[in-house]
């Protein structure tokens, strides 16, 4: 027992530990990013007042190499990245003190991969929501994790924008499972148990705050069992979370379906200090103006999610969101 009590100390000793040198590298990588920010803001003035160009630039990381021999990251091309990463935010009041939160390199990341400001303050925000290495990062950038947000924000049904709780970026209009490796005919059964045998990728792809809870779960409603493919609690949004798979396209009736669900949880399951439940319909495809439809008068909480076990293409999810506000300037 004293041996217990003695190592339960140990413990809070190293957590002493660990969260100090966690602070200690917060601090100096805010410390770095303000110096190349100094750094790009330098070069950006010399560029407009003394007109250096590429070869003062290439002097000036060719004498830093000679004078501190001992310390990378200061080529000409990390110079020039520099200047555009102060040029980009300095007019910026919101997101410059954010870009200090990231490190360098999801900075750069961020900064080669995005074409407006509504993308990169999507990328920065949710990169220190979600606190996402370099390697996350590029994949959720890859799979156009920023198009498939903004799609599903416009299409938001009545239900959900009547919440107490706020769902916007929560959401995406396209699930991206390339992770499972599916093949083309493959059954729910396969894609519910590739999930859950998939489980870190697939809240990564999610949301880090979604929470799993149990697949099939089980709600009783008048003595019969009814379940739940896939249950989750999300943090933020402080609710229940059920996903229903379907290998096909989505038909008006499994909305039915999910709702029953949706009430079963709020009655039976949910507890008071909870926000309402939200369903999330996952298909194999969709129709928009179906889904429309279906849910113009659903009271309840859902999504129509569609999911592609392949990686789209990034400029093709583009294409369809400026398609999609094409759509919109037209009606209005």
């Amino acid at each position: 027992m004293e041996e217990n009590l003695t190592t339960t100390n140990f413990e809070e000793i190293i957590h002493l530990i660990n969260t100090s040198k966690q602070k200690a590298y917060e601090q100096v990588n805010t410390i770095l990013i303000e110096l190349y920010w100094n750094i790009g803001q330098y070069i950006s003035t010399k560029t407009i007042k003394e007109n250096w160009g590429k070869s003062v630039v290439k002097e000036l990381a060719d004498y830093i190499q000679i004078q501190e021999p001992t310390i990378n990251g200061f080529s000409d091309k990390n110079l020039w990245r520099m200047k555009q990463f102060y040029e980009t935010y300095h007019k910026n009041k919101k997101l410059s003190p954010l870009v200090r939160e990231l490190t360098w390199t999801n900075n750069l990341l961020i900064l080669s991969a995005s074409k407006s400001d509504e993308e990169r303050e999507f990328y920065i925000n949710i990169s220190i929501k979600e606190r996402y290495s370099k390697r996350e990062l590029e994949r959720q950038i890859k799979s156009g994790v920023f198009e498939r947000t903004i799609l599903a924000n416009k299409k938001l049904s009545p239900s959900l924008t009547l919440l107490p709780q706020e769902t916007t970026n929560v959401f995406k209009d396209i699930y991206s499972l390339e992770f499972l490796g599916l093949n083309s005919l493959h059954s729910e059964k396969n894609l519910q148990t590739s999930l859950l045998s998939n489980l870190k990728n697939f809240i990564l792809e999610i949301g880090k705050d979604f929470c799993f809870l149990g697949q099939e779960y089980k709600v009783q409603v008048g003595n019969k069992d009814f379940s739940i493919d896939l249950l989750f609690y999300h943090r933020e949004l402080q609710c229940l979370v059920a996903f229903e798979l379907k290998i096909d396209e989505f038909e008006p009736s499994y909305l039915g379906q999910l709702e029953f669900y949706l009430e079963a949880l709020d009655r039976d399951v949910k507890k008071e200090h909870e926000n309402p439940s939200i369903g999330v319909l996952l298909c194999r495809k969709k129709n928009d103006e179906v889904v429309k439809y279906a849910l113009s008068r659903s009271l309840s909480p859902t999504v129509i999610s569609e999911y592609e076990t392949k990686l789209i293409p990034k400029e093709l999810l583009r294409k369809k969101l400026n398609e999609f506000y094409e759509r919109l300037e037209i009606k209005e």
